[in-house]
């Protein structure tokens, strides 16, 4: 048995070892690379259009207390709404969606509060979002990188000490205390910031990796959305991380 399991617990190997076996052995419709790139790409746009309704909100008001409500529900819903797809992987067909929909509601506040201190960071962070997406999986379908065991180790344990260490400042934050490097704009801050970018990239091709394994398994159509919604996760953290890196850069200026 592999040693690795996928820092993203939407994309766990006994995922899809569990769904072949509940699976009819003369399955038809079957999980394929193609469709699970059209549901990501339908996924991304969801997340776009409602990013759209809090960031025309703010744009306009320019009050965070009108947007403070979708920030909360777009947050807390989206943890909830993931939480139920990684345990219940069959509704990531009607699910998967909403989850989209409330984080884009999330980020599209974050996003203006971003751009309004920082005019043009936005885009930038967009722009390198799709600009590491694309260049991570032509160099992975080149086979220049591949997802070795030993690779897929040392990333993995890299986030989990990222999450841990996240977890430890929300934990301090409540308790009067915060932890060096997450919301200050030293040069220290600035080179944790773009080790986890680093990080949260290089989680890409686990992901591709793992996607590539669910086509060559067979595994029901369904789980191409489960597939897709483990996708975006990633990259709505990179997207995340970006703004922060690039926002503690720009604040130096």
């Amino acid at each position: 048995m592999s040693l690795y399991k996928s820092k993203n617990p939407a994309l766990s190997t006994e995922v899809f070892t569990k769904a072949r076996v509940k699976s009819s052995a003369h399955l038809e419709d079957v999980m394929t690379i193609n469709g699970t790139v059209n549901k990501t790409a339908f996924l991304g746009l969801v997340v776009l259009l409602t990013a759209y309704i809090t960031w025309d909100l703010y744009q306009k008001s320019l009050d965070i207390a009108l947007i403070k409500p979708y920030l909360l529900v777009g947050t807390v819903g989206a943890l909830i709404v993931a939480v139920i797809i990684i345990f219940k992987t069959k509704t990531a067909p009607y699910l998967a969606p909403v989850y989209c929909a409330l984080q884009g509601l999330a980020l599209g506040g974050l996003s203006a509060l971003m751009e309004e201190q920082f005019p043009g960071i936005v885009l930038e962070a967009i722009v390198l979002t799709f600009g590491i997406l694309f260049s991570l999986l032509l160099i992975y379908r080149l086979g220049i990188i591949k997802a070795t065991e030993n690779f897929k180790l040392i990333i993995v344990s890299a986030t989990a000490g990222i999450g841990l260490y996240y977890l430890a400042s929300i934990i301090g934050s409540f308790m009067g205390f915060n932890l060096p490097f997450i919301h200050d704009n030293s040069i220290g801050s600035i080179v944790f910031s773009l080790f986890i970018v680093i990080i949260a990239s290089l989680n890409l091709v686990i992901d591709f990796d793992f996607i590539e394994k669910g086509a060559e398994a067979k595994v029901p159509k369904y789980m191409e959305w489960y597939a897709a919604f483990g996708l975006m996760v990633t990259i709505i953290w990179l997207y995340i991380e970006l703004l922060r890196l690039l926002g503690k850069s720009k604040s130096r200026n």
